[in-house]
């Protein structure tokens, strides 16, 4: 009999733009894009982190963003969102991840020369290696708000397996 669990995490997570002449830099995946402004949040609104923590969220019940992020936000002053993405991580515990699938919906940043290091921050962040990661981006056709330049979507999907964990049970 197989002892281990697989386990499949969804996230999402928006942000609107901020004004152009804001001066808050724009962070997708810890990748900091100069030619678009940052994004309408407390934090630093990296919408490929706080999706993946949604993602975690999603396999472990921990409440990062809505819990952990806001008190990491408003007590201690920190808004980098690769402080909660790895406080995130620590919630998982013994449970491994096996693969990311991310897929990102804007007109704007143009991120397809990005994707790879995008993929070594984010596997550094997730403690995985940059070839268990996948990344897709899209314009949408400016059908939704993302796609017409107002901000940046993000879906993510994580991938996990648990080691010695409880046996699946047959029906």
């Amino acid at each position: 009999m197989v002892s281990h669990m697989i386990r499949t995490g969804l996230g999402q997570k928006s942000h609107r733009f901020l004004p152009p002449e804001s001066t808050k830099p724009c962070i997708i995946a810890g990748i900091i894009f100069t030619d678009t402004p940052g994004f309408q949040s407390k934090s630093d609104g990296d919408v490929v982190f706080h999706a993946l923590c949604n993602a975690i969220t999603s396999i472990t019940g921990v409440a990062i963003l809505s819990d952990i992020a806001v008190k990491l936000c408003t007590r201690d002053g920190i808004t980098d969102s690769e402080v909660y993405l790895k406080e995130a991580v620590k919630t998982l515990k013994a449970i491994k991840i096996t693969h990311v699938a991310i897929s990102l919906e804007a007109k704007k940043p143009h991120v397809q020369e990005q994707i790879p290091e995008m993929k070594k921050k984010i596997a550094r962040t997730l403690g995985i290696q940059p070839h268990q990661i996948g990344i897709t981006a899209i314009t949408g056709a400016a059908l939704t708000d993302c796609g017409c330049g107002d901000g940046v979507s993000c879906t993510a999907i994580i991938t996990t397996e648990e080691p010695n964990g409880p046996s699946p049970t047959l029906f």
